[in-house]
């Protein structure tokens, strides 16, 4: 009677373990369908506003079309990364521009939160709040951070996605012309779809100030569609790619190395009158040494 119960306590065990090693595949291969050569059509409206300000202007709506090279760059059991790039201009001649970056971690334990004000807060959460989960880091174009949040991979009824709610700083179309908020709250799905994918966000604009409860100024949809075409559409993208990967490993390594460093970041918004993103994308930045620099001159502090 022992031996029975053993035995089927060990198949159960088995399929339990063969069930979740299918669904970590099923779940990577949701994410790498993000890779390839996209139409990309950003769609962005301000729906709802709560100020008290009768002279309060809503943001106007957005809609912003490209091509977008999603390139792998990493394909590990628990890490995928993708390296977005935009192609534009002259179809014969385009102009390449480094543009966004996903990492994908499988029950990553370690966060970085955004707080406002360019302070990223430190946690380290326990492994049970993220067993089976996928931590979506998303990066600027230089590579320092944005966002991320963890959940769970959902598979059903045809349909593959993922869902979070992350502290993000304001979008480059917004920093640049609202200084009445300081935060973004990002409502993101990741759908997969039969023509690509769908970046599916509702963003609440929000005032933070420390010992204060948040203010939210305003509400926001976002639709992003990336609707798959022929990879050759996107050859000059992944031809940059490959001649200029070596100088953005070397800027991943150095941000890494604070990333690792484990503790709170607070990052400068100009050194000598320029953005970091700046100066790595001028001449001079294609060594170690001055990566790491200019890099670390942005560190203001981590405590």
């Amino acid at each position: 009677m022992r031996s029975n119960l053993l035995l089927i306590t060990a198949l159960a065990l088995t399929a339990f373990v063969s069930g979740q090693a299918e669904k970590k595949q099923q779940d990577r291969e949701a994410i790498k369908n993000m890779c390839g050569c996209f139409e990309v059509t950003f769609n962005f409206a301000e729906t709802f506003n709560y100020s008290n300000d009768s002279l309060y202007k809503p943001s106007k709506t957005k809609v912003d079309k490209g091509l977008e090279w999603a390139q792998l760059v990493t394909d590990a059991d628990d890490k995928i990364s993708i390296q977005h790039l935009l192609q534009v201009g002259n179809p014969s001649d385009p102009h390449i521009v480094k543009h966004w970056r996903q990492d994908w971690l499988f029950e990553n334990t370690d966060f970085y939160s955004y707080n406002g004000d360019n302070v990223w807060v430190f946690e380290e959460k326990p492994a049970a709040d993220v067993s089976g989960q996928w931590t979506q880091k998303v990066y600027q174009v230089d590579d320092s951070p944005r966002y991320e949040g963890s959940a769970t991979w959902v598979h059903v009824d045809g349909k593959s996605f993922w869902e979070n709610t992350a502290d993000a700083p304001l979008p480059r179309r917004e920093y640049t012309t609202r200084s009445d908020y300081n935060l973004t709250v990002r409502g993101n799905r990741h759908e997969i779809t039969d023509f690509g994918w769908v970046h599916d966000q509702d963003n609440a604009k929000v005032i933070r100030k420390p010992g204060e409860e948040d203010v939210v100024l305003a509400r926001e949809k976002g639709y992003n569609t990336y609707v798959r075409v022929p990879d050759s559409r996107c050859a000059a993208a992944a031809g940059w790619w490959e001649e200029n990967q070596e100088k953005w490993a070397l800027v991943r390594a150095k941000w890494d190395e604070v990333y690792g460093r484990k503790a709170n970041l607070v990052l400068e918004e100009k050194v000598d009158n320029k953005a970091l993103y700046k100066h790595l994308f001028a001449e001079g930045y294609e060594e170690a040494a001055a990566i790491d620099g200019v890099i670390e001159s942005f560190v203001k502090k981590t405590r």
